[in-house]
């Protein structure tokens, strides 16, 4: 048994198919096949039902994916538990939301890189919703994500690290005008409602009885702003308070009575396999933005 091999069968029992899990793995699509045949073999069990044209895990494929997410937590933890007091090793795999990435994230990463040398952190991007996902899947320690709106993945943990609030934001000549008319007599650059921040958006235009002319639904930040400062309609977004005071192009009004606010947090798995690591990022963030540090 190889830990490359549990690696892919976590791959199949999240992505769905061989194939899929192929790409996720960088791994052919026969390499797959061999690895779950070997650990088939090896285990003497079938892991997997193809009767069917997807793939589905058996009882005991549930049990060797549950084992195995067990034993590469284990594994990732070994350089951590061999550090001294202070020195962090090995390595952590995280996931972040946009807002994240292009604010305070990389400045957290620089940080840690100089106080950890002998850390290595591999960063990926996604919506909060998938974070979360992957996180359950064992394919991520940790993600900085907004807070967990229902449904999410059970069995997750967070760490409050922030908090950003929802604007309305629009072109200037629309200067004047109360967040009620904004809205409702222009059109709407919606943010996906795959997010939890566009569930939350979505939310209280409802219970704002607020009647949207939507024109756009978008997943990125940094593109609806565009779009609202070349004059192409009004959105609302969630901005921490460094993005506010970098806001250029367009004018803003608190969104929601009373303002709506949203926490962004740093979500792992209950039994924090890679908990000293995780602790270590949760602290440079919020020596990043701390209002006090230099």
């Amino acid at each position: 048994m190889s830990l490359r091999a549990l690696r892919t069968l976590l791959a199949i029992a999240q992505h769905g198919s061989f194939a899929r899990a192929a790409e996720a793995v960088h791994l052919t699509q026969s390499a797959v096949s061999l690895h779950v045949r070997g650990l088939e073999e090896e285990f003497n069990a079938s892991l997997f039902d193809r009767s069917r044209r997807l793939p589905v895990l058996t009882e005991a494929g549930h049990l060797a994916v549950e084992r195995a997410r067990e034993i590469l937590a284990i594994y990732e933890s070994i350089a951590s538990d061999l550090g001294d007091g202070s020195e962090l090793r090995g390595r952590l795999k995280v996931g972040a939301i946009q807002t994240a990435l292009a604010g305070v994230l990389p400045k957290a990463l620089a940080r840690l890189s100089l106080e950890q040398p002998n850390l290595r952190i591999n960063v990926s991007s996604g919506m909060s919703a998938e974070l979360a996902t992957r996180i359950e899947s064992g394919e991520l320690d940790a993600a900085i994500t907004t807070e967990p709106v229902k449904p999410h993945p059970s069995g997750l943990v967070s760490t409050a690290l922030y908090q950003e609030g929802f604007w309305v934001i629009f072109p200037a000549h629309l200067a004047g005008s109360d967040c009620r008319r904004i809205l409702q007599e222009n059109p709407f650059i919606r943010f996906d409602r795959r997010a939890w921040a566009g569930r939350t958006i979505e939310r209280e235009l409802r219970r704002s009885r607020i009647k949207v002319q939507t024109s756009m639904e978008l997943d990125s930040q940094d593109a609806i702003i565009q779009m609202v400062a070349s004059g192409l309609g009004v959105a609302v977004i969630p901005l921490s308070s460094r993005d506010v005071s970098h806001l250029d192009g367009v004018l803003r009004l608190p969104f929601g009575d009373p303002h709506q606010m949203r926490r962004v947090v740093l979500l792992e798995r209950e039994d924090r396999p890679a908990g000293r690591l995780v602790k270590a990022l949760a602290e440079a963030i919020h020596k990043e933005t701390s209002p006090t540090d230099p």
